[in-house]
Parts: C-alpha cells; structure tokens; sequence
C-alpha cells in the first residue's frame, strides 16, 4: 500500500487547513454573532475531521512502509514515529470529540453566550495538538529523512 503512504504529505495539509480555520470561524462566531460563521465553523469541523481520519489512516501505511524499509536495512527512527503518530492521534480524538459536543449543543439550542467561548478555547487547545503533530511530523523529513527520495536511494543502495 505504498500509494496510500505517498498520498500522507498530499492529505495532511487539508486537516491542518480546516482546523485553523475553524477556530478562526469558531472565534469570528462568538464576536460578531452571525450564523454565517457559525454555521461555517461546524462544517469546517466536520471536514476537518473527515481530512484527519485520511491523514491517521495514509500516515499508517507510512508507517508500514517505513516497517518494510527497516526489513531491507534502514535505519527508521521509530521513537519519532510514535511521537507524531500519538500526536495524530489525540488531534483526531480531540476534534472528533469536539465536533460531537458541538452537535450535541447546537441540536439542543444551547449554543449560545459563553457556551460559544468555551468553544473557541477548545479550538485553540485543538490547534495546539495541530502545532505538535506537524512538529513531529516535520522532524520526520526534515531531520530524518523518512518520506524522502534520499531515504528511498538509501534503500535501494543497500
């Protein structure tokens, strides 16, 4: 499943994208108070996590292809791995869970007043998990090596 693997640095960006401008929508919300925006920030969300569902499932055959690799003699930094990979996944989870609170809250007619800032803190601690998952994710290709065309001639030299 290598094309799945390759598809992981095309897809990630689409999640990273969505949650930041959620929160931005999520906050515009809650300070104007126009539906726009908060109609807008829920399918965000929704897309969001639909976007982090596909990078966590392309990132596992990343890292099953990386498996492979260290079979053929790489050297693959899976403690790195694991860090970016616990990070995807509490950003998934969180997200998930905060698009089904949402729901719940808006279906209940509850989504108002401070209800919506707490919201808005929620995404920014989201964005957080977002931050720490790229860093980790970066550290992958950027001091390791892993996903690159470098990493693959050094597979194929030995």
């Amino acid at each position: 499943m290598e094309f799945l693997a390759g598809l992981h640095p095309k897809i990630i960006h689409f999640p990273i994208v969505l949650f930041i401008t959620y929160t931005l929508f999520e906050f515009l919300g809650a300070i104007t108070k126009k539906e726009f925006f908060s109609k807008s920030a829920h399918l965000l969300l929704f897309l969001g996590v639909l976007g982090a569902i596909a990078a966590v499932l392309t990132g596992n055959q990343a890292e099953a292809v990386a498996n492979s690799w260290e079979k053929q003699g790489a050297i693959i930094q899976f403690h790195a791995i694991g860090e970016h990979e616990d990070y995807a996944n509490i950003t998934l989870w969180f997200f998930a869970a905060l698009l089904v609170l949402r729901t719940i809250v808006v279906l209940k007619k509850k989504f108002t007043g401070y209800v919506k800032y707490i919201f808005v803190a929620a995404a920014i601690v989201g964005c957080y998990f977002v931050y720490e998952t790229g860093e980790h994710g970066g550290k992958l290709v950027y001091k390791y090596g892993l996903g690159t065309e470098l990493k693959k001639m050094e597979i194929q030299e030995k």
